[in-house]
């Protein structure tokens, strides 16, 4: 990539939507590679991930689901096809095959969690049980969620307590049951760094984390701005997760087990976040630029946080 933000690898991909060479702008990098592609006073959005890291099977299966939320009126939004007229489209590049898709860009501006009002919280947690409702359903080809936790015992064979803990919540959630009113298709992602906002109503983007799991487990990844190392409501915050719950109720049932789950769920996001941080990591180069070395150190304070998460409610927890 250029001191432009541009990138002939985003070019290659960008080309399958006819966007010319130099069109793509880079715009963030997490678990895909974000470029903005301006059209005609408006954005559109280059999502890739390199095919070292996922098969194309996943993007195929997210884009078909958001196109068909966005068809049945969830706030969600949609892909846009490529010239041949694919969702999306494995290409060949200089750093190997980037599967791709480009959405529509979401209306409105973000807001931080400290300017939310009542209503606007209400409609944040309705928004996630219309998806939740409207996705019941949709489910070929999604991955279930959690299928890091595994990875704890190699990876961190010496740190006992966070094993230990990262076991008794894998045990409790084993136990939980999976009937349709409490398991199936959820974003994975629903927090406000991945919505834009709108008249008071959000409407979500960034589905690279959709998959199966319990709603619960949904809703605690969505309010962790709300929460604190407990998992549970912050003192500061206890109003909006309550109308959270609220917005969410109006549309969809979640009864107080679940409600009281919200922390295991906590944990096992942190412990299963720790893997995907990890491996992320890996092995600092000899000489690394100082972007690069920047990144790594948020990373690993990221990393100790989530590890003191798990740890703590997994001392709760047994």
């Amino acid at each position: 990539m250029s001191e432009a933000w541009d990138s002939p690898v985003a070019d290659q991909v960008a080309a399958r939507w006819g966007y010319p060479a130099g069109t793509a702008r880079w715009w963030r990098s997490s678990a895909s590679h974000v470029f903005v592609l301006p059209d005609n006073g408006r954005r559109r959005y280059l999502r890739f991930v390199p095919g070292s890291y996922r098969g194309p099977k996943h993007l195929t299966t997210v884009a078909e689901l958001m196109a068909r939320l966005s068809d049945s009126g969830s706030a969600v939004v949609r892909p846009v096809a490529a010239e041949c007229g694919a969702l999306t489209m494995t290409v060949a590049t200089g750093l190997g095959a980037m599967h791709s898709m480009v959405v529509e860009p979401a209306p409105g501006e973000e807001i931080d969690v400290s300017e939310l009002t009542a209503s606007e919280v209400w409609q944040w947690g309705q928004a996630l049980a219309r998806l939740h409702r409207d996705a019941a359903g949709l489910d070929a080809g999604l991955p279930e969620s959690f299928g890091e936790l595994p990875e704890i015992g190699e990876l961190f064979a010496d740190d006992t307590a966070l094993v230990e803990a990262t076991e008794r919540l894998t045990a409790m959630m084993s136990d939980l049951p999976r009937c349709q009113d409490r398991w199936g298709v959820v974003h994975g992602d629903f927090e406000l760094d991945n919505m834009a906002w709108e008249d008071g109503r959000p409407t979500a983007y960034d589905f690279d984390e959709a998959a199966l799991s319990w709603y619960a487990a949904d809703i605690a990844y969505a309010v962790r701005d709300l929460t604190d190392h407990t998992g549970r409501p912050a003192t500061g915050h206890r109003a909006r997760f309550d109308a959270f719950l609220d917005g969410y109720r109006s549309v969809r049932p979640i009864d107080d087990e679940e409600v009281r789950r919200l922390p295991l769920f906590a944990g096992l996001h942190a412990a299963a976040s720790l893997v995907r941080i990890t491996r992320a990591l890996g092995e600092p180069a000899q000489h690394e630029p100082e972007w690069l070395s920047e990144l790594r150190d948020d990373l690993t304070d990221m990393a100790r946080t989530h590890r003191q998460l798990v740890i703590d409610i997994g001392r709760q927890a047994g």
